[in-house]
């Protein structure tokens, strides 16, 4: 296993009762996680999961991922430990169920989609010795041996890709023709931080549609502790929450970020935006009357 320089959560369970205390706020977890100066991917996807289940025992499934990666040595072995032996496969079947974006149903279930079961590979591949990261692709995400040519598809039972099999992945998932440029720029490696928001605004476009605001909620809470895009987030939760009856609830989250924006001068928002959010937190108001 390698070493980690931040303060690792499994130690933090050691010195308390495996099960989390309920009476923590799990967007406080996440937070708190994503916010040490590297944060650990196992770790934090299964903060993130606890948004969905308060209850969730991370020392289970951190146990589950070391158990995975007994006896490997190989990134060869590592394929077929995970997508022969233990048939984890992507859900093509139900691709939009919520739980293939939660690191425990996944590990459960044996099936997810792409982000998820790259999470899967590359931390049974960190405990194994392998290093691995996470390639953002638009529309299908995949993993990389640093340095190496070699991607894996996870989605389809962790095949080997070249560059050429990359552009054949991404113009068959989005549709792309020949005059979208394909090449490098599409095949950056993805940061800790990176997967999470991506995983979280999978979860955000589901609830979303689902109209799930109690699971949004959590969601856009979580989604609020990493880089995001401003009022257009801050609306949404507001709205979210008072679509459970919290009309004022979501009204004084408005408020409070535009007087945080007018006091900060460097907050980048225009009077536009700020007039947007005020006539937002007048509508939640106006639900009051």
């Amino acid at each position: 296993m390698s070493p980690r320089v931040t303060i690792s959560l499994r130690l933090l369970l050691s010195r308390r009762c495996a099960v989390q205390d309920v009476r923590v706020d799990p967007v406080e977890r996440f937070r708190a996680l994503v916010n040490e100066p590297e944060p650990a991917l196992d770790e934090a996807a299964l903060a993130l999961a606890a948004g969905a289940d308060p209850t969730l025992d991370p020392a289970r499934w951190l146990a589950e991922l070391d158990r995975l990666a007994k006896g490997i040595g190989t990134l060869d072995e590592l394929v077929r430990r995970l997508f022969v032996e233990q048939a984890f496969v992507g859900n093509t079947a139900d691709y939009y169920d919520p739980r293939n974006s939660l690191l425990p149903h996944v590990l459960t279930r044996r099936t997810g989609i792409p982000i998820t079961l790259a999470v899967v590979c590359i931390e049974v591949g960190r405990r194994a010795g392998i290093g691995l990261e996470g390639v953002g692709m638009p529309g299908h995400f995949l993993v990389r041996a640093p340095g190496t040519e070699r991607y894996l598809d996870v989605f389809a039972g962790g095949r080997s890709l070249d560059a050429a099999g990359c552009e054949a992945r991404f113009r068959a998932v989005t549709g792309a023709g020949a005059e979208v440029a394909f090449g490098p720029h599409l095949l950056a490696r993805t940061t800790t931080r990176g997967i999470l928001t991506r995983m979280l605004e999978n979860l955000r476009s589901i609830y979303r549609e689902q109209a799930r605001p109690a699971d949004l909620e959590w969601v856009l809470r979580m989604r609020l502790t990493l880089r995001h895009e401003g009022p257009p987030l801050i609306i949404e939760l507001a709205r979210t929450q008072g679509e459970q009856g919290r009309w004022l609830d979501g009204a004084r989250l408005i408020d409070r970020y535009v007087a945080d924006a007018e006091a900060n001068p460097r907050s980048g928002l225009n009077d536009d935006q700020l007039d947007e959010l005020r006539a937002a937190s007048r509508s939640l108001r106006a639900h009051l009357n």
